[in-house]
């Protein structure tokens, strides 16, 4: 049985709901392709300057960096807004980006037919959308 680690990131706001349910399917996934994912949890954004006053703790780039991948939720919100700027949540995946050498993040788009209706642009516009948003993050 393949084996992968990997961290998760749950940071603030709606990121733990939404990390929690992820790893639910990937665990599905793991039993349903006989693999084993190890989860690493770590802190990033508000809760991690809560807890150690930093929004990037070395130690989440120690368990990233020895990771198969990250799986990372959201961070920030209105309780951190005052900090100074070296301690907002922002700072900190900023710093991250810059640790793991990422460049770019992947953002698919595509519409159901089911979904159509529920979107605030008309059906002929929406329907049958199925693209990817290459977003780069090294630019000024």
């Amino acid at each position: 049985m393949k084996t992968y680690t990997i961290a998760l990131i749950k940071g603030d706001g709606i990121g733990p709901e939404i990390i929690d349910e992820a790893v639910k399917v990937l665990d599905a996934v793991a039993a349903l392709e006989n693999i084993e994912f190890n989860y690493q949890e770590a802190l990033m954004g508000g809760c991690a300057v809560d807890a150690t006053g930093d929004p990037l703790p070395q130690e989440t780039i120690e368990i990233s960096l020895a990771s198969d991948a990250v799986l990372f939720g959201a961070i920030g919100g209105q309780k951190w807004d005052t900090l100074p700027r070296e301690k907002r949540p922002e700072s900190g995946l900023l710093r991250f980006r810059k640790e793991l050498g990422v460049f770019a993040n992947l953002r698919p788009a595509n519409v159901y037919d089911e979904l159509v209706n529920a979107s605030s642009l008309k059906p002929e516009v929406v329907k049958g959308v199925d693209l990817m948003v290459v977003r780069e993050l090294i630019g000024g």
